[in-house]
Formats: structure tokens, C-alpha cells, sequence
């Protein structure tokens, strides 16, 4: 056996643990940007994707809140706030599609930055609405709630980043949840929402407020 061969194969047993080091790296490093209850991506992952998305003029960002959580996990325990949790998580993804994405920005909030190829994003969110409203599959039927939606196209609003659009479909998500519209469109109600709701009474009251920065 010449001297390459026996390089080679004296090489291949420190080849082969090296790339199964790397795939358990990446799994480890993949686990860390999803959330363990949902499998969304959490704030950074969501982040670094919706950046690249929002590069698209077709990108629409919608921001979605739980309506009363609290009284779910108070009524019917943290097992059935948690089912519901991942329940939305999980028909929000479904709806978002393989060419966008979705994520838990923390506690009952989630975010999706999604690709409006059709100009259907009314209809589209319209019918995810009554989707996410539905009870949860396996549980008792009173695990359910609405979830307030509030959405804004990228090509509205040119100058703005992801934290601009965000807080644009903060203002209007919370519009509709105080307007009990349940969807609302950014521009729509921002008075209400800037002067009434969030903004005023509520702004740093929450620690998962939704005006994430761009990740390097």
C-alpha cells in the first residue's frame, strides 16, 4: 500500500467524527433558534429572516397577540395556555408557508413576514383569523380564544426596517384588539392605538415588546 493510501485511510476515522461534530453543532445551534414549545424560530432567527424577506417590495409583516391568555392558563391551567400556544404557532406557520416565516416573539406575541405573490394578503389573513380561533385538537372544547392580527405591506412604508414595520403592525394589531375587530390593517386606527391604547398607557410596561433590531 503506497504512502497516500495509508494517510488516507489513518485520516478517514478523524474525518468522519469531525463531520458528525459539525451535524451535531448545527442541530445544537438550529435547536437554539427555535422555540421549544412551538418549533418557531425565536427573536433572532425571526429577525435574520424576515430582513432577508423584507428585500421583497411584495413583503407583507403581520404581528399576532393571544387574546386573553391569561384567563385561559387562570380558567383551564398552563398545560391547556401551553396547547394553545403551540396551536397558534403552528396554523400561523401553516398559512405563512415554506417562502416566509413565522416566529414567537415571546409570551402569547407572534410575528410572520410573508410573501404576498397574489395580492390576496386580505383574504389570506382573513381566513387565518378564523382559523386561529378554532379550539385546540384534543382538548377540551373552551381552550380556544381569538387572536388579534395586525399587518403592514413593506411597499406601504419604503423607509422603514423590520422594527419600523413591526411597530406599524403593533399599532394596528392593538387597534383591533381594542376596536374587537380582531384584523387591522396598518394606517387603520393608529390613532386609537397611539393616543388610547399601548403607546401611551402601556409602552414600556412590556418586556417582549415587538421592535426588534436587525441582527448582525
Amino acid at each position: 500500500m503506497n504512502t497516500l493510501a495509508t494517510l488516507l485511510l489513518a485520516a478517514a476515522p478523524l474525518a468522519a467524527g469531525w463531520t458528525a461534530h459539525v451535524r451535531w453543532l448545527h442541530g445544537r445551534l438550529n435547536t437554539a433558534r427555535r422555540d421549544p414549545l412551538t418549533g418557531l424560530v425565536t427573536r433572532d432567527g425571526f429577525t435574520r429572516r424576515a430582513t432577508a424577506l423584507l428585500k421583497d417590495p411584495r413583503a407583507v409583516v403581520v404581528l399576532a397577540d393571544v387574546d386573553r391568555f391569561k384567563q385561559i392558563n387562570d380558567t383551564h391551567g398552563h398545560a391547556a395556555g401551553d396547547a394553545l400556544l403551540k396551536a397558534t404557532g403552528e396554523r400561523l406557520a401553516r398559512h405563512v408557508g415554506r417562502t416566509g416565516v413565522a416566529g414567537r416573539l415571546g409570551g402569547d406575541e407572534f410575528a410572520a413576514v410573508l410573501i404576498d405573490e397574489q395580492g390576496t394578503t386580505a383574504d389570506l389573513l382573513a381566513v387565518l383569523h378564523r382559523v386561529l380561533a378554532r379550539p385546540v385538537d384534543g382538548h377540551d372544547p373552551a381552550v380556544h380564544t381569538t387572536v388579534s392580527l395586525g399587518w403592514v405591506r413593506a411597499a406601504d412604508f419604503p423607509d422603514d426596517g423590520l422594527s419600523g414595520l413591526l411597530r406599524r403592525a403593533d399599532e394596528a394589531m392593538y387597534a383591533a384588539k381594542q376596536g374587537r375587530s380582531g384584523l387591522r390593517r396598518a394606517g387603520l386606527g393608529w390613532l386609537l392605538a397611539t393616543v388610547a391604547g399601548r403607546r401611551s398607557g402601556r409602552t414600556g410596561a412590556r418586556t417582549d415588546a415587538p421592535a426588534v433590531g436587525v441582527a448582525a
